[in-house]
């Protein structure tokens, strides 16, 4: 973990909340309670971990939440031809969610930023070709989010 950003680390533990949301059925408030209190500046087995921007990971599971249905409408939208959402796993699905939620609705994060974040948070959970298929998914998102 060392070498990344407070904002690196709170869009991954921004995509462990999501994925925790959806697969325990918990709610936004108590799953960003839960990473506050329990999970942020811990020391796991002597080893301390980086430091996240909180307001930034509270920031974005919240607003994931508040607007998926038009996240996943333009996750959908560029997944190939009768592809549901539900097909993909579902820390993917968690990882597009918020890179799309992010290229919608932080205009302030460059493109590139946006998209190469959430790739090297895929790389932190897969080794095969899903870093790519993120990769792919959210240029495709972010050509139609982003003008220009």
């Amino acid at each position: 973990m060392s070498g990344r950003t407070a904002r690196s680390v709170a869009r991954l533990a921004a995509v462990q909340a999501l994925y925790q949301m959806e697969v325990a059925a918990a709610g936004v408030e108590g799953v960003i309670r839960e990473f506050s209190e329990h999970r942020f500046d811990r020391d796991i087995d002597g080893v301390t971990l980086a430091s996240a921007d909180e307001a930034f990971f509270a920031d974005l599971v919240r607003g994931v939440v508040a607007v998926q249905t038009s996240v996943d409408q333009a996750v959908v939208r560029r997944l190939a031809e009768g592809w549901k959402l539900d097909r993909l796993d579902a820390t993917v699905r968690a990882i597009l969610r918020a890179g799309a939620f992010e290229l919608a609705h932080r205009p302030d994060v460059p493109t590139e930023v946006v998209i190469d974040e959430y790739v090297e948070v895929a790389k932190s959970f897969f080794e095969g070709t899903e870093p790519g298929f993120v990769n792919g998914a959210l240029d495709a998102v972010a050509r139609d989010v982003r003008p220009g």
